[in-house]
């Protein structure tokens, strides 16, 4: 009989998640190396580039990799064996192991989960609920597996009941344009096949916890269809050209995982959920013999590479840049930013849309006339920061307060990651003003562009409020241009044509 103890469950599961709050799986670095290293397009490889600088930043100085730092989810297989020395459940031992890790004062991690979801949805201050999976299996050990996933690509998630005569490869190719890049590729599809619908959804989650080994598989040849499968889809939806971050390119996932299960004769369900540049998960297993904790990689194991922004860069004065200059940006233009921006994510914005629809209008200090607002939610700073890892929110979120905002405050600008949908481009087209991208996946680094933060509007809203930056360099690139020229309409359309005739190679 083995002894689990309290404590020991709690410090894993808290240490699991400090640890992949700023150490990617080293096998999704090499991963992200070998598509940066293939990449023939410079908008895509540029962002590769943030990404794994962002990436060996926050392993050296133990900071997020993103300033999403996810929804827990948590897979328990508990041995039948096992005996608790424990006054708390399983699941408020998870949970306590969670609000420890997010509150370290060491790295304070974003809170982002809400309580009371179709209502008040008010944050519950440390990231606790998580969500878990437990299973009582035959032995004598607790396998634990966590993740941190990111509203971004969780946001992207989807789940079909096909016919059993329909082709999953074709879904999949059909579905994946849909999902926009909100979900920060380069990733992982995690794909759920069989079983009822709930089923597949929890196996796709699953599934992401495995190592990236697709090259692997290549090589030795598959030996069932599920294996057959993981290699159609991935050269399938490779083939599409979307590529990094949206822009088009060679690689948009790095691996496909699939699980299955038996179905209902009548049935089939797909579940289909994106692990994102920000891809952390951790495994370990309690045997009894104290805490489970994670073993730091070697830095030597990230490549050190540089990020050159070139001779074409622009650099631009937010303090007096004008619609006339900025009208003269085209998309893929990569621009430096310094100055004053605000922020403002989906509830500073429905704020917003409130408190002038009433009469009452903005509080003072938030005039944005002639400004740009950056869609992010950042994380708190420790020690000697200005503020934590502050990477973008998906911009498609705020589509719908665009028109509105523009018209009524006369901002010039926005800045988030992703595309625009036709009514976020319609309105920037209408009212002449631009959609700047920064990287999805390198929070980190960004936040090392920002001078001077303060809050001034809407502190009740935590991570939602609105904050004024002060920046230096910060690097973006024109998503879309004052007349509605949209670069991941353009980008992935270039390099599918490309992709289809042959004129690059893809393997």
């Amino acid at each position: 009989m083995t002894v689990i103890r309290q404590d020991d469950f709690i410090d894993s599961v808290a240490d699991a998640l400090q640890f992949i709050s700023y150490y990617h799986p080293v096998d999704f670095v090499k991963a992200v190396f070998e598509a940066y290293e293939r990449e023939q397009n410079p908008a895509a490889k540029d962002a590769m580039a943030q990404i794994l600088i962002n990436s060996r930043m926050c392993a050296m100085g133990h900071r997020p990799i993103c300033q999403d730092t996810g929804i827990v989810t948590v897979f328990l297989k508990i041995g039948m064996d096992v005996q608790w020395d424990s006054t708390l459940s399983v699941s408020e031992m998870v949970n306590e192991g969670v609000r420890r890790a997010y509150t370290h004062p060491d790295n304070v991690l974003r809170a982002s989960i809400l309580d009371d979801p179709a209502g008040a949805r008010k944050n519950t201050g440390d990231n606790t609920p998580a969500v878990i999976h437990m299973e009582v299996i035959a032995g004598d050990t607790v396998d634990v597996q966590v993740a941190a996933k990111g509203g971004g690509s969780e946001n992207k998630s989807k789940l079909v009941m096909l016919n059993p005569s329909d082709s999953i490869v074709d879904w999949v190719v059909k579905t994946v344009p849909t999902m926009g890049a909100g979900w920060c590729p380069p990733g992982m599809l995690g794909i759920g096949i069989g079983g009822t619908a709930e089923k597949a959804a929890v196996m796709a989650k699953e599934a992401l916890m495995d190592p990236i080994d697709i090259h692997d598989l290549r090589k030795k040849g598959p030996e069932n269809r599920v294996e057959e499968l993981r290699l159609e889809i991935m050269d399938a939806v490779n083939k599409l050209g979307i590529g990094a971050q949206g822009l088009g390119g060679l690689t948009t996932v790095m691996d496909v995982k699939i699980k299955d299960f038996p179905t209902h004769a009548a049935s089939l369900p797909v579940a289909m959920i994106p692990n994102c540049a920000a891809t952390r998960h951790a495994h370990f297993v309690l045997d009894g013999s104290g805490p489970s904790l994670q073993t730091p990689p070697n830095i030597d194991d990230w490549p050190d590479i540089t990020w050159d922004v070139g001779d074409n860069v622009r650099r631009v004065n937010l303090d007096t840049v004008t619609r006339e200059e900025a009208a003269e940006w085209q998309p893929g233009d990569t621009i430096l930013l310094s100055g004053t921006m605000y922020t403002g994510r989906d509830a500073a914005h429905k704020k917003m849309k409130e408190l002038i629809e009433s009469g009452e209008g903005l509080p003072a200090e938030v005039d944005l006339k002639g400004k740009f607002i950056y869609y992010v939610g950042p994380v708190n700073p420790v020690r000697d920061e200005v503020m934590g890892p502050a990477g973008p929110t998906t911009a498609t979120r705020m589509d719908k307060f665009t028109d509105f905002i523009l018209e009524e405050t006369g901002l010039l600008g926005m800045i988030g990651k992703a595309e625009r949908g036709p009514t976020g481009i319609a309105a920037i087209k209408k009212h002449r003003a631009v959609y700047l991208m920064a990287v999805g996946g390198a929070a980190y680094l960004v936040s090392k562009a920002i001078i001077s933060a303060k809050v001034i509007a809407f502190p009740e809203m935590g991570m939602e409020a609105i904050y004024e930056f002060e920046v230096k360099d910060m690097p973006v690139s024109v998503a879309v241009d004052a007349r509605g020229n949209s670069v991941h309409e353009i980008g992935p359309k270039i390099w599918k044509k490309k992709i289809e005739e042959q004129v690059i190679k893809l393997v």
